[in-house]
């Protein structure tokens, strides 16, 4: 094996064939990896027959970035089997070589223990003083190929990248992991300070959040006044263990809400933030100031009109607050205190607070009462999600088809989604279940307003698609519509 006529024909092709904005990927990274896998195979006694083989690994493990940047350890082995031959390597050496080579594809997965070497000194430098070097010329790099857009991104993408990652051999854990661990803290605590100053509302975004809390304060008031209270109907809740208090012990109702809200207010200061603690009080206030102010006029004596539509108005009311990110009921909140305390989940809290409520009013009022505000509830409930999450509320939509090249196709270009692609497997039919076949299978995130068109345009590309949907409580960046996060 002829390495050092190799080394320098490669080191020179590489300086002078790579593009000028692979700013890491380059001749020096490859000659830093050499010398890394190089240190690592000396400290752990590797035979000299083997670190010839480790060394030349290293040398072509980039090598593919003259031919792409995509898939480049494929490029990378076809450069070795076109090159090392001449050489004087064989067939069953560029063969080890390769294997070691493709052993660096991200996620690493190394198989022998030359490839542990080889993995580690690719990634030596995250647990070196170099990382910062290196780092910064990776983002110029990446942002290049668009694979990162701002430094923000980066940044988290380094610290899902550094948590993940391990080192193979002992010597670099040993030398390594400490130095990685500090330069993983430093990261996390970048992104924590600049998401506390990544957004400071605009003068509209808060002329918008006060529009919302007054009219949403405004029409649950509404609700109350003219519809709940005058029936002696409830809600779920704090609103509807105030509503609960008011008709057994006559306290005001507007003191009552007040009272129960304020010390939600205050966990909500600490457990949610300063923001929503302030527009949460300031909603609490005007809505007790609405309720002592405003006459009380009952509409309707039809106890299912009142019902639902009393349940419709205040849901909507407290979906505009919320909108505005705050709250006019901290049941959420006590939910989110009591989790932390108990082995329940919030939905099993927020439940059996309400299951108390409608307990005590049916065996106060009676169970009529009780039913009647069950549905009030449940209005109120379908409310609030139509308006936090509206008509277009998203859908997460899962497709398996033989079919999944024109139905990709279709997705992007005529439904004008993004899509993401898992590889699987399909088939494992009853009866023939040893039978399968390599598959895409496709998932994207609509409206629930587009999911008819699109079953409508899978159908016509394939009828034995196999399609199924979920509801998506949030979702952002990639190509959906946004709304604005408080």
């Amino acid at each position: 094996m002829q390495y050092e006529q190799a080394y320098a024909f490669l080191i020179d092709k590489l300086n002078r064939e790579l593009p000028a904005w692979l700013t890491y990927h380059n001749a020096e990274h490859t000659k830093s990896v050499i010398e890394a896998a190089t240190y690592l195979a000396k400290v752990e006694h590797v035979a000299e027959s083997e670190l010839l083989l480790l060394k030349t690994a290293a040398l072509f493990h980039d090598a593919g970035f003259l031919v792409s940047h995509n898939k480049h350890e494929e490029e990378s082995c076809k450069l070795a089997k076109k090159y090392l031959p001449q050489f004087g390597y064989s067939e069953n050496e560029i063969e080890t070589i390769c294997e070691m080579i493709m052993a660096t594809r991200l996620p690493q997965s190394p198989k022998s223990q030359l490839a542990k070497y080889l993995c580690d000194a690719d990634l030596y430098y995250l647990g070196t003083a170099h990382y910062a070097v290196n780092t910064e010329k990776m983002y110029a790099e990446f942002k290049k190929t668009g694979f990162v857009k701002t430094k923000e991104d980066w940044q988290l993408k380094q610290a899902d990248f550094l948590s993940a990652h391990t080192y193979f051999t002992e010597t670099a854990r040993m030398e390594n992991n400490t130095q990685k661990n500090i330069t993983l803290q430093e990261i996390k605590s970048s992104i924590r300070a600049t998401a506390s100053h990544s957004h400071k509302p605009t003068f509209s975004e808060n002329l918008q959040d006060v529009c919302f809390i007054v009219f949403g304060v405004v029409i649950a008031s509404f609700a109350l006044k003219e519809f709940l209270v005058p029936n002696h109907f409830f809600d779920g809740g704090i609103t509807g263990l105030s509503l609960l208090t008011h008709e057994l012990y006559h306290f005001n109702l507007a003191i009552v809400i007040v009272v129960f809200n304020l010390p939600l207010v205050i966990i909500s200061y600490f457990s949610v933030g300063k923001s929503f603690a302030i527009k949460t009080f300031a909603s609490v206030v005007l809505l007790g100031l609405c309720l002592y102010l405003l006459p009380g006029y009952p509409l309707t004596s039809d106890k299912l009109l009142i019902s639902i539509f009393g349940g419709v108005f205040l849901g909507i009311g407290i979906g505009l607050v919320m909108r505005a990110g705050a709250a006019l009921d901290g049941i959420e909140v006590l939910a989110l205190y009591t989790l932390k305390r108990t082995s329940f989940t919030i939905t099993e809290i927020i439940l059996g607070i309400n299951i108390l409520i409608f307990t005590i009013a049916a065996m106060k009022f009676g169970v009529e009462t009780a039913l009647y505000s069950i549905l009030t509830y449940f209005a109120a409930t379908r409310s609030i999600d139509y308006v936090v999450e509206g008509l277009q509320a998203y859908t997460g939509v899962t497709i398996i088809s033989a079919e999944s090249e024109a139905i990709k196709y279709e997705l992007v270009n005529n439904l004008g989604r993004g899509i993401t692609v898992y590889k699987g497997e399909r088939g494992f039919l009853p009866g023939n279940f040893d039978v399968s076949a390599d598959c895409d299978i496709i998932f994207t995130v609509i409206t629930r307003l587009e999911l008819r068109k699109l079953n409508n345009l899978v159908h016509n590309v394939d009828p034995k698609a196999f399609v199924f949907a979920s509801t998506i409580k949030e979702a952002s960046g990639g190509i959906i519509k946004r709304r604005r996060a408080h």
